[in-house]
């Protein structure tokens, strides 16, 4: 029985502005059916005002307790411990890290800089976690389908650098970190053998929360999903489906 569904964002419900075909419906279907819904992004280009904006503006709306974000992850990570961010992200992300208390103590943050993946701005992260500072990584994501529809380097290649200069292992707040599934799983107070993921990301999306405790996880062939995906990551998809359509069709079915 399926009462609980963590979605993935991007290459799921939406590419790019515009939403998938099929995916605002089934949504809807979804939240019909009485299931109740997570949306899980590793997406750290834009700020969770922009996500639940751009969410509206397609026709999804959402409360913003169904938003999971890395940024907010860190955030509350960094409150808890009482850390200064270094950040090495986009400009556009820096609003979700503006109400944190001023420390000594640091902690470098990565995620997706895009353009601001300088050597500079690389080297003096290097230097941060060289001196002390501890190192979180908002995801580690190989890839991610660009705007003109061909995949480019995500985070991981960026975080896997700075790990092999440091000496260094970071602490991953996104995607497939266990914690991340669970503090989604929790806010729905239903068990993992109810629920189910959907993503496009074999690796981060469906391995990542089968080994979180989530019973079962489902890999669309839309977003930067490739032929072969669902044989490239352990464990495989509980199934491999068209799209986000096909997948509450499969959810719906198996609901209980």
């Amino acid at each position: 029985m399926i009462r609980a569904v963590l979605l993935d964002l991007a290459g799921v419900v939406y590419q790019g502005e515009q939403p998938l075909p099929g995916a605002v419906d089934a949504v809807a279907s979804l939240r019909q059916a009485g299931l109740r819904l997570r949306f899980l992004t590793n997406t750290t280009r834009l700020p969770r005002r922009a996500l639940l904006s751009r969410l509206s503006d397609i026709g999804v709306r959402i409360a913003a307790k169904e938003l999971f974000t890395p940024a907010q992850a860190a955030s509350a990570w960094l409150s808890a411990r009482q850390l200064s961010p270094h950040l090495l992200i986009h400009p556009a992300l820096a609003e979700d890290f503006a109400n944190l208390p001023a420390s000594e103590t640091e902690a470098v943050v990565i995620g997706d800089a895009a353009d601001g993946f300088t050597y500079a701005a690389l080297n003096a992260a290097f230097r941060k976690l060289l001196a002390g500072a501890e190192f979180l990584a908002l995801a580690r994501n190989r890839s991610f389908k660009d705007e003109d529809g061909e995949l480019s380097l995500d985070t991981g290649a960026f975080v896997a650098a700075l790990e092999y200069a440091a000496k260094r292992e970071a602490v991953v707040l996104g995607k497939p970190a266990p914690d991340f599934f669970k503090a989604a799983l929790a806010s729905t107070e239903i068990d993992g053998k109810e629920a189910v993921m959907v993503g496009d990301d074999a690796e981060a999306d469906v391995a990542g929360a089968l080994l979180a405790g989530i019973d079962s996880a489902l890999l669309v062939r839309t977003g930067k999903y490739r032929p072969g995906d669902e044989t490239r990551a352990e464990p495989r998809p509980s199934e491999t489906v068209a799209d986000l359509a096909a997948a509450a069709r499969w959810i719906v079915e198996r609901r209980g």
